[in-house]
């Protein structure tokens, strides 16, 4: 088949990483990059981290409103996918990028394959949650990486064309796992990042949703993460573009403990992920990273995608939204000062993580629907 992928954020990159190479085995791929994440730090260097190809079509879209950011997409987006004339258009789960491919294409004929199809919130204040929903019933494929988001699409009706595949994201974390556990690795990052770094001897944090830059969270969570550092283990935050200009808008200076970083690497995240105390997050990648490394996780979000991530993690994994206290009971719970160091170390030298077989499964996929034709 002639697949055109469209791409556009730093999450997408990482599941093309995993796609890609078995996609391109069996199949013809145009490869788009939307430029959502558009500067270097945020995108461009993992292009050549993860051994991507660089882009056939690259749209440049960048910033903007929802509306603006998207409309731009579908009108950059449509002559491209008229003159590649691909069998199939194949997005990855639910930015707005996500929401373009699907609507191009479907509007011009071509059947949709959505990666990581059956996700619910069940909260549509989220953007995320519209796209999802939406390139869900525009697909002829939906592939899905859980039980549960196959009972998902399900209870709204969609049944033809669901096969539950696996995570993409957790291909690629089982390869990059024997570079990562080695505590050598955390400590080149450390010295990269100009501060010394010891297993379970600091707190790492992302924040990047759109309900936390708006002014009553950046009124919140910063104070959350102050309250997880200490003087021997502060947090490393590494902070989202949007959210700099949302704290700068704001004029919310943060804390001292919190020591910031541009945004970084797919294996430099892995590596402080696994060796951290524990991590503070509202993203869904690095929820199911953690899930999957075994630190502890407070979920700084009310409802999330991956219930199968929180349910099925011992409960090493919280959702305390912008709860302070919450915050603060379950971190002294699951990362107490005194054990976080052994924790981590001991972490770090059992992991095994075996990948999920979703490429394959993907490609079989629709190979078989090509046999099909």
């Amino acid at each position: 088949m002639r697949i055109v992928s469209v791409v556009g954020t730093r999450p997408q990159l990482i599941k093309a990483a995993a796609l890609g190479p078995a996609l391109r085995d069996r199949h013809a791929e145009v490869f788009v990059d939307t430029g959502q994440h558009w500067d270097e730090q945020m995108a461009g260097a993992f292009f050549a981290e993860l051994g991507l190809p660089r882009p056939d079509h690259s749209l440049g879209v960048g910033g903007g409103g929802h509306a603006d950011q998207t409309g731009r997409m579908l009108e950059a987006l449509e002559p491209i996918l008229v003159a590649e004339r691909p069998d199939a258009v194949l997005v990855y789960g639910d930015t707005n990028s996500t929401l373009a491919g699907a609507l191009v294409a479907a509007k011009l004929g071509i059947p949709v394959a959505h990666v990581e199809a059956g996700l619910r919130s069940f909260d549509r204040r989220m953007p995320e949650e519209i796209n999802r929903v939406v390139a869900d019933h525009l697909a002829t494929w939906c592939f899905a990486p859980t039980p549960t988001a196959v009972a998902n699409l399900a209870a709204e009706g969609i049944t033809s064309g669901v096969v539950e595949v696996g995570d993409l994201m957790q291909d690629l974390a089982s390869r990059a796992v024997a570079e990562v556990r080695d505590p050598h690795a955390l400590a080149a990052v450390g010295s990269r990042l100009g501060v010394p770094l010891a297993p379970g001897g600091y707190v790492f944090a992302t924040i990047h949703r759109a309900e936390n830059r708006t002014p009553g969270a950046l009124a919140t969570w910063p104070g959350i993460l102050a309250n997880a550092a200490r003087p021997d283990r502060p947090v490393i935050l590494a902070l989202h573009p949007g959210t700099r200009a949302a704290l700068d808008d704001a004029g919310v200076v943060l804390p001292p403990g919190i020591h910031v970083v541009e945004p970084l690497g797919y294996r430099t995240t892995l590596t402080l992920q696994l060796h951290a105390a524990a991590i503070l997050t509202d993203s869904g990648g690095v929820q199911r990273e953690a899930a999957w490394l075994g630190t502890p996780c407070l979920v700084l979000r009310s409802t999330t995608e991956w219930s199968e991530a929180v349910g099925g993690s011992g409960g090493r994994m919280v959702l305390v939204g912008l709860d302070g206290d919450r915050a603060r009971d379950a971190l002294d719970r699951l990362a107490p000062p005194n054990r976080s160091a052994a924790d981590a170390r001991a972490r770090a030298a059992s992991l095994d993580l075996a990948p999920s077989g979703a490429a394959e499964a993907i490609v079989a996929a629709l190979a078989a629907a090509e046999v099909a034709r």
